[in-house]
């Protein structure tokens, strides 16, 4: 009976200390799951007209057509995280580094298709700590996910064993019997 109680214990605590991060992650990775069907979490991919990849645009052209639009995220090389093609769409996403700022050019034409706030880059830094810190994301997430799997096994035992103490007791004679 020691031991029960000592995983009941275990897993009353780990789950009052772990239960705010849970519910910060469900609720996030839920987000993360729906991103694209809502475009107020991520903007959805715009499409320029179609054309021969010897047509597209190079970087360079990219380059200024969105520093030209004069956002303060986005003024120099420096300020770009990233840009990501889409062939299929032909679409350049030029993402900043400083308020999950995107803007999508066309690969054909050099249109400015979007200029949006990408919520969802917040949301996965929420998601995984490194939003709030560093070492949050890098010590006590995996402690979460440590907690997890503790609150698994303890309550796995939790719910079993009165079962298997019941099933010990079928063939024996109950104590107080003369």
């Amino acid at each position: 009976m020691r031991f029960f109680k000592l995983c009941w214990e275990v897993h009353r605590w780990t789950g009052v200390v772990a239960a705010l991060f849970l519910a910060v992650l469900s609720v996030t990775g839920f987000l993360l799951l729906i991103k694209k069907d809502y475009a107020w979490i991520q903007p959805p991919t715009a499409a320029d007209t179609a054309g021969e990849a010897s047509a597209y645009l190079p970087l360079d052209e990219v380059y200024k057509r969105v520093f030209a639009l004069g956002h303060a995220e986005l003024r120099s090389e420096a300020d770009i995280d990233r840009i990501d093609f889409r062939p299929s769409k032909r679409c350049y996403k030029v993402r900043a580094k400083s308020n999950d700022f995107e803007v999508q050019v066309g690969a054909v034409t050099g249109e400015i298709l979007s200029v949006a706030t990408r919520r969802s880059d917040w949301i996965e830094r929420l998601h995984d700590g490194s939003l709030i810190a560093e070492w949050l994301h890098n010590w006590w997430m995996p402690m979460v996910a440590i907690s997890l799997f503790t609150l698994t096994l303890t309550g796995s035992y939790i719910f079993i064993w009165p079962y298997v103490r019941r099933w010990r007791r079928r063939g024996k004679p109950p104590r107080n019997a003369h």
